[in-house]
């Protein structure tokens, strides 16, 4: 388009995500690599795909568009709403499925309706069952699926007879089956509710009674004559839902699983593999965690593996695990560093922070880590007895990898090319159909100040030395993301503003991830002081190495917690920063949900001043 501009490009294309390969498993004897992408860099509707790993060869599997008839927009039931924006999902057709143990079968949601598709023939077909359909997952041995409709939990067979296995009882209005709580799918990551058992005869289902839980009253300011929608929503210091897990055979018998339930309020993770069913447990202040072995048959637990930390135990993606000899690999805070855990003992260094668990080769680990003095990377590795932990990504930039059997896939972004590769390791590149960005940064990476920031500055390309310019502070800033990354396609938005003639300050202070336990605890108690210290800290040393940056004219944008933080930097330091653009800020921490913010802030009715700490409003009054 001749017309074209960043802003329009970057909205069209979702961010410069269409297009690219995504949602990637790799099949369990490592031939068949599954992924989700759209037909081109602005095509908005992912269609499911599957590369042969021998070949090389790619084969569409799903096209929604046939598939639906060109029906037009999908129409999206409740909970499958809910959960995109959970996964803050914006794209539609196949945007999630799932396969049975040895991806021979995948099954999928389009419009409430369900749909099979053969991974080995490549051919897709719709199951007729009573819908509508969310979250169908076949069982191990691809022989029927499960799928949760409305409240209740489901089952399909292939022939597309269905029938409801255990749902709530007559006055449980508040009762649900199979699906995931707010709190678990905003911020455990745990996105869904029901998991089979590995020979496909029982599930263990999750069942959650939001009764206890205050209700909101959202209305739309736009539409005053729209009844305001109702939501359950568990702000911090008030009652979550309750959350019990029950083991169903497939006859609708019922096993109540038990634990300590007022030491362990939350449920954080479930596993049912070759090594058994197992819960991971969380106390309300989070400060401990238990994985317990669950007996289906009695559902009595005993546990195999405990943590405690005085601040928190943070729950990491991909764990449990377990090696082939049947060693749980977990991780924990130990030495500064969040470390592997094999059998209950740390094996990784301490100047190694793990970030991830990302599968396993027999009795090897293979991990996300990156150095705790530089989070700007991010690397694949895999730990074994012998080696210990041996990098199998060299290259400066952020990877992750996706494994089965014998073979790994990596996705690679860096800051010498644009976008990411996604590559089978000694086999094919998966074909990317995203578009070129229209902007280019013109970055330069630092370690600003005594705390040694990691921050990015951003020039216009037609910058003219000694020119000054003004600054913007593009900020994050907080727990659980990253802004500065050795990557290009962390910088697009950053360099359009540059380009608008901007010097752009980029910073990851204190509480961001990957700087070691230490680093991303120092926002315990106060989410204010130490995040606004640190952007004040960065934008001060990046000045002092180009003086284009002028300091007497500096706004600062940020969204969500960004928001917050931009908020908070007018209020608090109007010496500093002049202007400010706070998207979605949460104003009072008091109104963000239990799991979050109780972790850094502990509870509001046993201790407010944290929280009055933390408050944009106790400073509103400052606004000049």
């Amino acid at each position: 388009m001749s017309d074209d501009t960043f802003p329009r490009q970057h909205a069209r294309t979702q961010r410069l995500t269409l297009g690219e390969p995504r949602t990637i498993s790799v099949s369990s004897d490592g031939q068949r690599v599954v992924f989700v992408r759209s037909r081109g860099g602005s095509d908005p509707v992912n269609c499911l795909w599957v590369l042969d790993v021998a070949t090389g060869a790619e084969r569409l599997v799903a096209d929604p568009l046939p598939l639906l008839a060109g029906e037009g927009a999908e129409d999206l039931p409740p909970e499958e709403r809910a959960r995109r924006e959970r996964a803050r999902e914006s794209a539609g057709g196949v945007v999630a499925y799932a396969t049975d143990a040895r991806a021979t079968v995948a099954a999928f949601a389009l419009s409430g309706r369900l749909f099979v598709a053969g991974l080995v023939s490549a051919r897709a077909r719709e199951l007729a069952v009573e819908g509508p359909v969310f979250d169908p997952r076949p069982d191990p041995g691809a022989r029927r699926l499960a799928y949760v409709s409305g409240s209740a939990l489901r089952l399909a067979e292939l022939d597309g007879t269905s029938r409801r296995l255990v749902g709530p009882e007559p006055g449980e209005d508040d009762v649900t089956w199979g699906s995931a709580e707010f709190v678990a799918a905003e911020e455990m990551s745990r996105g869904r509710g029901y998991w089979w058992s590995p020979d496909g005869q029982r599930l263990a289902v999750a069942r959650v009674d939001t009764a206890p839980v205050a209700r909101w009253h959202i209305a739309d300011p736009a539409r005053p004559e729209v009844t305001p929608v109702v939501h359950a929503y568990p702000a911090a210091g008030t009652a979550n839902a309750e959350v019990t897990l029950w083991v169903l055979d497939l006859d609708g018998r019922r096993t109540a699983v038990t634990w300590d339930r007022g030491r362990y309020e939350y449920l954080a993770n479930v596993a049912w593999g070759a090594h058994g069913l197992h819960v991971v447990l969380q106390s309300r202040d989070q400060r401990d965690l238990a994985v317990l072995r669950v007996d289906p048959d009695t559902g009595d637990t005993a546990e195999v593996f405990a943590d405690h930390d005085d601040v928190w135990v943070e729950l990491v993606p991909g764990t449990p695990a377990w090696l082939d000899d049947g060693r749980l690999v977990m991780t924990a805070d130990r030495g500064g560093a969040r470390r592997l855990m094999v059998a209950g003992v740390p094996v990784t260094p301490p100047d190694v922070q793990v970030r991830a668990v990302l599968g396993r080769l027999g009795n090897d680990a293979v991990l996300a880590t990156n150095p705790v003095d530089d989070a700007t990377v991010q690397h694949v590795a895999v730990w074994n007895e012998q080696g210990g932990v041996e990098p199998l990504t060299k290259e400066a930039g952020v990877h992750t990898a996706f494994v089965g059997g014998p073979t790994i896939v990596v996705r690679r972004a860096h800051l010498g090319a644009d976008g990411a590769t996604v590559t089978v390791r000694g086999g094919a590149t998966l074909t990317n159909l995203a578009e070129t960005p229209l902007v280019r940064p013109n970055v330069t990476l630092l370690r600003a100040g005594g705390r040694r920031l990691a921050t990015a500055v951003l020039l216009p390309h037609d910058a003219v030395p000694g020119v000054p310019l003004p600054v913007l502070v593009d900020t994050y800033g907080g727990p659980h993301a990253q802004r500065v990354l050795a990557a290009r396609s962390a910088f697009l938005s950053s360099q359009w503003f540059a380009d608008q003639g901007f010097a752009v300050v980029v910073a990851d202070g204190r509480g961001t991830p990957g700087r070691g336990s230490d680093w991303e605890r120092a926002v315990h108690l106060d989410l204010a002081g130490p995040v606004l210290d640190d952007q004040v800290d960065a934008l001060a040393a990046a000045a002092a190495t180009d003086d284009r940056l002028d300091l007497t004219r500096v706004a600062i944008r940020g969204w969500s917690f960004g928001g917050y933080l931009a908020a908070l930097a007018v209020l608090r330091r109007p010496d500093v920063f002049h202007a400010a653009v706070a998207g979605a800020p949460v104003t009072e921490w008091r109104l963000y949900d239990t799991h979050y913010t109780e972790r850094y802030l502990g509870d509001p009715t046993a201790d407010p001043a944290p929280y009055d700490r933390s408050s944009l409003l106790t400073d509103a009054h400052r606004l000049t």
